[in-house]
């Protein structure tokens, strides 16, 4: 289920990094391996979270703090969600501080590896140069079960 809040006052919400150096690699990976999901987050999601409009799925709420986590799906390839999951974007908004706190992108492990050295592709699917084998293996097993 998709939420979207708005914002009762106008003013704008700033962005602050778990770890920033991480979170900038995973986001160079995403552009990297996946333009179109990497455009959607630079010139739509986040100008949309700037403004208040929190888009994706809340996870939770912390009433002591004031806080709610959020979790947004980015546009993935089919094949690609199978094999490795949906990327998404994680985050938790401060909301009597205007402060939006981006946390992670996941699927964590392929996003790095994907950073640390170059991955192959197989069949137009991205593969793990450490799982080869067993992503290899769930391509060609999930196209027999679509002939």
């Amino acid at each position: 289920m998709e939420v979207e809040c708005r914002m009762k006052n106008q003013e704008n919400y700033i962005f602050e990094y778990l770890d920033e150096n991480d979170f900038r690699k995973k986001e160079r990976s995403v552009r990297k391996y996946n333009m179109l999901a990497y455009k959607k987050l630079t010139f739509e999601y986040y100008p949309e979270l700037r403004k208040g409009n929190f888009l994706g799925t809340k996870i939770s709420s912390n009433e002591q703090d004031n806080t709610d986590s959020y979790e947004l799906e980015l546009p993935t390839d089919a094949l690609f969600t199978k094999i490795h999951g949906s990327i998404k974007l994680h985050y938790i908004v401060y909301v009597n501080k205007n402060i939006i706190l981006l946390t992670n992108i996941t699927p964590e492990e392929i996003l790095d590896e994907g950073h640390r050295s170059e991955l192959s592709t197989y069949k137009g699917v991205m593969i793990s140069n450490v799982n080869r084998d067993k992503d290899i293996f769930k391509i060609n097993l999930l196209n027999k079960l679509n002939k």
